[in-house]
């Protein structure tokens, strides 16, 4: 009879230092409780936890991704878009986690949604398109402040995506399509300015070298010629075959 006792004991004991022991890994830490009281933080490693005195709670201290669900966000200038991000947390201060906030997930995940749609409705849908950087960094900084009393650093905020309705996204489209044509009319208008300013110069280049402008007939005629292979009669100006002849009335008189 005293030996099955003896028996029973060393069994129950075992049995209460096997619970007792507990192993985390070293991306997870414990929050220990001691009847009731928040007692420390336990791991990575081994150590042992009291069963029915101590309970132990389990953090996970890895990078979280968060997915913030679609919202409804009307910007500055009135625009209705929806909205979607994901934000990248972790847990810095375990005990904080617990203690401070009853479900820390759950309060970033609604904390996110608020001020994605706080800061967005502050900017105009230029800004939401064109500046998502700044957007970025705006709302990273709001939940790191309100985060920061949790034992929560928040690391790195992205907004995916935000979605127009359909006749906004053809007035953006006609908008676009304006926006180019105004810039080729103006390209087109600066070519056409420019080449009127060489022509002009050019103009007065020959005006003031009549030899020049002999020349440039004479290149005129070439060009007309290797281009074409038919008969073309092309009549020339008193001013540019008089010297030629008086040469030649000059030449005829000495001889």
């Amino acid at each position: 009879m005293f030996f099955n006792v003896v028996i029973a004991v060393i069994v129950l004991l075992a049995i209460f230092i096997f619970a007792s022991i507990k192993i985390l890994p070293e991306y997870e830490r414990g929050v220990m409780f001691t009847l009731g009281r928040m007692t420390g933080v336990k791991g990575p490693g081994i150590f042992l936890v009291i069963p029915v005195i101590q309970k132990m709670i389990k953090v996970d201290m890895r990078v979280t991704v968060m997915d913030v669900p679609t919202q409804d966000v009307i910007s500055r200038d009135n625009v209705s878009v929806q909205v979607n991000a994901v934000v990248y947390f972790r847990v810095i201060d375990a005990d904080k986690a617990i203690v401070e906030v009853e479900n820390y997930y759950m309060a970033v995940s609604q904390l996110s949604q608020t001020t994605l749609r706080s800061v967005l409705g502050q900017h105009e849908l230029d800004d939401m398109l064109a500046e998502r950087d700044k957007l970025n960094a705006d709302i990273q900084t709001i939940l790191d402040r309100h985060t920061d009393a949790w034992g929560i650093k928040v690391a790195n905020v992205e907004i995916k995506q935000v979605d127009l309705d359909e006749s906004m996204t053809r007035a953006i489209a006609r908008q676009a399509e304006a926006e180019r044509s105004r810039r080729a009319k103006i390209i087109n208008a600066e070519g056409e300015m420019q080449a009127a300013e060489n022509l002009r110069g050019a103009a007065e280049q020959l005006s003031r070298e009549p030899q020049a402008l002999q020349l440039r007939y004479l290149q005129t005629l070439v060009d007309i010629a290797s281009e074409n292979n038919s008969t073309i009669v092309f009549p020339l100006p008193m001013d540019l075959i008089e010297p030629l002849m008086k040469a030649a009335k000059s030449g005829g008189g000495k001889d």
